[in-house]
């Protein structure tokens, strides 16, 4: 099953010649979750070969326009391209009317509508799939939410080892719903044979100064996907707009116990990203600069013990 992020756009407030508005998909197994559409997201789609139709689920952080002027495009194509079923959005519960407005802005048919999770607190916010959504504020200068994607924990059994002792086949599930399972005159327990995989996960976070919350967001996830719109010899621009350096990226990571930093949503004044993987590897050994329609792998889950 395919675990990865493709990248639609990694520009902050104004785009380049070679950085699209913000947009990202997130395709994991059999999901595709749609983050911040910024403007021209159904282009980079089409150049992505992403079939918009297939989206799952929509997340957005906040209404700035870089976040969100792709959100009527996105829904409108999705429509126009056959869905039948609401579109399940998650947004920031003080953004409403921004979002009603971007989505009734032009004469269109919407026969499905949206199924709206508007972020009013802190935590779990439902679930799409097998997938637990986590939505938590971040420090903007407008209502701003950070997203984590979490995999449920795994059940894993030592499949070799059980069957050396004669527990193969349906006693291996008996062994599971009961906890243990008789050999003969053995008691096969499963915690002797077993272990809990945690399950992947990925962190989602723009448009923020440092904070609690985007620790909390990024705690030991595979992926980070993070704003970085400065370098550290513009802190005080970053502090003054509610933004991030590299550097500051870098540290949510290391600190969180992030596997890979994917960093984004560079300033237009930054045509090379080259100095913010630089600046952030200073910090964070896993560091990768996102760019336009690339795509970036989810790493595989690291297990204790080698297993």
């Amino acid at each position: 099953m395919t675990k990865e992020l493709v990248v639609l756009g990694t520009a902050s407030q104004a785009p380049t010649r070679h950085r699209n508005h913000n947009g990202y998909a997130l395709r994991w197994d059999d999901q595709l979750l749609v983050f911040d559409p910024g403007e021209g997201f159904q282009r980079q789609c089409l150049l992505a070969g992403l079939t918009i139709s297939r989206a799952t689920g929509c997340l957005v952080t906040h209404f700035h326009g870089d976040h969100s002027l792709g959100i009527p495009g996105f829904l409108q194509r999705r429509v126009l391209d056959g869905a039948t079923t609401p579109m399940p959005i998650w947004f920031p519960a003080d953004g409403a009317d921004y979002l009603e407005r971007l989505r009734t802005g032009t004469i269109w048919n919407d026969p499905v509508g949206l199924k709206r999770h508007p972020i009013t607190q802190d935590g779990a916010n439902g679930s799409i799939g097998q997938l637990a959504i986590v939505a938590r504020h971040l420090d903007h200068r407008v209502t701003t939410v950070g997203y984590r994607v979490q995999e449920e924990d795994r059940l894993k059994v030592d499949g070799a080892r059980l069957a050396q002792l004669g527990v193969e086949g349906p006693a291996v599930g008996r062994l599971v719903r009961e906890g243990s399972v008789m050999v003969g005159d053995l008691t096969v327990h499963l915690k002797d044979f077993s272990w809990v995989e945690p399950g992947q996960s990925m962190a989602f976070i723009m448009d923020t100064r440092l904070c609690d919350n985007a620790f909390a967001l990024a705690q030991g996830v595979d992926l980070l996907v993070c704003e970085s719109t400065y370098l550290e010899s513009e802190r005080h621009l970053a502090a003054e707009y509610g933004h991030l350096t590299a550097s500051q990226a870098a540290r949510i990571a290391s600190e969180a116990g992030v596997t890979r930093l994917l960093l984004t949503h560079f300033s237009q004044r930054h045509p090379d990203s080259e100095a913010f993987v630089r600046e952030a590897q200073e910090v964070h050994e896993d560091v990768t600069a996102a760019v336009d329609l690339e795509r970036v792998s989810v790493p595989r889950r690291r297990v204790e013990g080698g297993r």
